[in-house]
């Protein structure tokens, strides 16, 4: 997991860390208005974060290639490809 920090720019100082993305974080955009920050990560994902206080809002996915496949009892496949359909949004159960 890749997080994201937040400096005050005067002190040079961290003051806040929050767990973001899978993969590395590709790019941040902050709202118009100023109020919210949204991060991009290698794995897919946006994540809204309120930009003042650091806290998660939500996260924004597209769907992948298998999303909601359901591959329970699935026979045949070694656990690696299991593994990789499910990073591709398949599921079990």
């Amino acid at each position: 997991m890749k997080g994201l920090r937040w400096w005050e720019v005067p002190s040079l100082e961290c003051v806040r860390v929050r767990e973001a993305h899978q993969g590395t974080v590709q790019s941040l955009r902050i709202s118009p208005d100023g109020s919210l920050l949204a991060s991009c990560g290698a794995d897919g994902a946006i994540t809204i974060w309120n930009l003042h206080s650091g806290q998660y809002l939500r996260t924004l996915r597209r769907d992948r290639p298998y999303e909601r496949l359901n591959i329970t009892g699935i026979r045949g496949l070694t656990q690696a490809q299991k593994a990789t359909l499910r990073a591709l949004g398949a599921r079990e159960g």
